[in-house]
């Protein structure tokens, strides 16, 4: 191992070991209260109780289901709705105002009707998600689509392609990376879509155990559960990373960038 790879591997985590280091010192020799900032030892205490009384996993599995199946979907109507609209300019006059107007609402707003209409169950939570996570995949699909060389479209019709050869050997190609970048954008808000939902009504999920946890003032375990909610993100985005580069391996984004250093 080079010392490049030695500093990919070792940095970050040199570095965080020494912020944690830094705060716990911090925290101890200034006497800040807990309830403010609690070091990094109580928070590390407070997770694996939470862990090991099952208090975690039961949420986790709930705020998981939400995230998961709301981004799929919203995932899914970003690529159905944006393609025509790339593709036609009626859809695009038709559709794309209101879709416009959608997004530029709150979705924290949406979410009280959310739960009249649909109730306080996961369903809710799905729909809040798959909204959030809709519109960067949208505008992606959008652009992606748009985004191809005369050229290529001109030597496809020359060889007599029809509109799915043209769609699905140029324009899809060169929409993936686009498509990707959207889909990675939208992984980290159909979290933050989740959590927002579960804010407002709900019956279980981290986002309800995180308010139940601030009513108590056990500021710990409410930065047990935000730790927890940032490693989901991470691990969410890297997942969506590994695809775009398994997937879209011809595009030259992809190629990790420390490979030329």
């Amino acid at each position: 191992m080079n010392r490049s790879s030695l500093f990919r591997v070792l940095g970050p985590w040199v570095l965080f070991l020494a912020l944690i280091g830094l705060w716990e010192l911090c925290v101890v020799q200034l006497k800040v209260s807990q309830m403010i900032l609690p070091p990094p030892s109580d928070i590390f205490s407070a997770m694996v109780n939470g862990f090991r009384n099952n208090i975690f996993q039961k949420h986790l599995l709930v705020t998981g289901k939400e995230v998961v199946f709301g981004y799929l979907l919203g995932v899914s109507f970003g690529i159905l709705v944006g393609a025509p609209i790339a593709l036609s300019r009626t859809f695009e006059t038709l559709f794309y105002p209101y879709l416009l107007a959608l997004q530029t609402m709150p979705k924290v707003a949406l979410a009280p009707l959310m739960m009249i209409w649909v109730g306080f169950g996961i369903e809710s939570k799905i729909i809040i998600t798959m909204i959030v996570a809709i519109f960067p995949v949208l505008v992606n699909v959008i652009v992606g689509l748009r985004a191809v060389e005369p050229d290529r479209i001109a030597l496809i019709r020359s060889l007599k392609g029809g509109t799915f050869a043209e769609f699905w050997w140029v324009r899809l190609p060169s929409a993936a990376p686009y498509i990707f970048a959207g889909m990675k954008t939208s992984v980290v808000l159909a979290l933050l879509g989740a959590i927002a939902a579960e804010f407002v009504g709900a019956e279980a999920g981290l986002g309800y155990l995180m308010t139940q946890l601030m009513f108590k003032l056990d500021t710990p375990g409410v930065f047990a559960i935000l730790i927890i909610l940032s490693a989901i993100g991470v691990s969410l985005y890297m997942v969506a990373d590994w695809a775009q580069r398994k997937i879209v391996f011809w595009d030259a984004s992809t190629v990790d960038r420390w490979k030329s250093k």
